[in-house]
């Protein structure tokens, strides 16, 4: 089981990120999350965690997989990626300032942007697929001298409860 969860929640044409202040990503757009509690399973944890970093009470995920990667440096490790949505009338107001960092509602497509270095590297690959096809996915990245040579998707609609592994 992977520590860590990242969770996106969308209203509209617009998904809820973080800028966060503190490494290790410190000063770069991502979903919410984090670290999954003792006896928690990931689903728990990042509707936990949405919660916690945002006061937004989130019910079933549309969309939820399993991100992992292998690289040159012989790093191998993964997490859990969560989609949620919620309904455009229900008022958040951004931008807003927390422990963890700022929040503010970015347009989809400002995230998925081809020249926007302000997110993680997997995101415009993986996020697609969740607001597209929903249900259970798992991608694997190669990773070879700070780069993602290779992306694939390792399997599509997974059994439920698998997530859990």
């Amino acid at each position: 089981m992977f520590k860590y969860t990242v969770c996106f929640v969308k209203k509209g044409d617009g998904i809820l990120m973080l800028n966060r202040a503190k490494a290790p990503i410190m000063g770069i757009w991502n979903g919410v999350g984090g670290k999954i509690e003792r006896d928690e399973t990931p689903r728990d944890g990042a509707i936990r965690e949405v919660l916690e970093e945002t006061g937004i009470e989130v019910g079933e995920p549309e969309s939820e997989g399993i991100i992992t990667w292998s690289s040159d440096s012989g790093e191998e490790d993964g997490l859990y990626v969560f989609l949620f949505e919620i309904e455009t009338n229900q008022s958040f107001i951004t931008p807003i300032a927390t422990r963890e960092g700022i929040l503010d509602w970015k347009d989809i497509s400002w995230i998925l942007d081809k020249d926007n270095m302000g997110i993680p590297a997997m995101v415009p690959y993986y996020l697609p697929y969740m607001l597209k096809d929903k249900g259970k996915f798992k991608q694997h990245y190669n990773i070879k001298n700070g780069k993602i040579i290779e992306c694939k998707i390792e399997t599509r609609g997974l059994a439920p409860g698998a997530l859990t592994h």
